[in-house]
């Protein structure tokens, strides 16, 4: 089970400072979220940003790229360090060509699928990517509220990857907390994108590690 604190809900004032307390609490991954404004309606942050925060942190950097034109922008965020990036199949990017960008430049790649998308779209790229990524709320802006019913799509995902025996790492994000996570584990995911619910807490390595338990106490027969 991985935790990977999303820092669209940190204190942007001290963006470095929240990341590296995150790390220092045990996270897996840092998510960084990339919003352009058109694919989504916001805008958060790009390639600049992680660029500085890289040299300042060792933790593997989980980039969401929610943009209209991922491919146009793939070697910016490679430069910038991201070691996984994932990108929507709704892109207007190619989406073979993308993945292939990806890899060439030396980060994961992975795919991510809105609410609306289903779990078949993905299905003929699973052994081109290392990542799913599935929302269970609507892309563009956090503190939403978890939509249970995403959970066939992550079964869904779950079986093919198990079916063809791959290494797919399955990621969930969007109100992603100790109640809903365990909800998201049990699905089949492995990865739990978490904002709002890790940073709110006075204590991240504990909120980090509770997290954590819950979602792999959901696994155990007693969960």
């Amino acid at each position: 089970m991985k935790i990977a604190p999303s820092v669209l809900a940190c204190d942007f004032s001290r963006l470095g400072e929240e990341s590296l307390a995150m790390e220092a609490a045990g996270a897996d991954l840092l998510h960084l979220d990339v919003m352009d404004g058109h694919f989504v309606p916001n805008i958060s942050f790009g390639a600049p940003v992680i660029k500085s925060l890289r040299p300042r942190l060792s933790i593997p950097f989980d980039v969401h790229l929610m943009i209209s034109e991922p491919l146009r922008y793939a070697r910016d965020f490679l430069q910038a360090g991201a070691d996984y990036i994932t990108f929507h199949i709704e892109s207007d990017s190619p989406v073979e060509k993308t993945i292939e960008t990806i890899r060439q430049g030396g980060a994961k790649p992975g795919l991510v699928l809105k609410p609306v998308t289903e779990a078949q779209a993905v299905f003929p790229y699973l052994d081109q990517i290392d990542m799913v990524l599935v929302m269970t709320v609507e892309p563009g802006f956090g503190g939403q509220a978890f939509m249970e019913h995403m959970m066939s799509k992550v079964r869904a995902i779950r079986e093919e990857i198990d079916r063809r025996g791959l290494s797919v790492l399955l990621e969930v994000d969007g109100g992603i907390d100790e109640i809903t996570g365990p909800i998201a584990a049990r699905a089949g995911a492995d990865v739990f994108v978490a904002g709002s619910s890790l940073f709110k807490q006075k204590d991240y390595a504990a909120a980090v590690k509770n997290l954590r338990e819950r979602c792999a106490g959901a696994l155990s027969p007693q969960g």
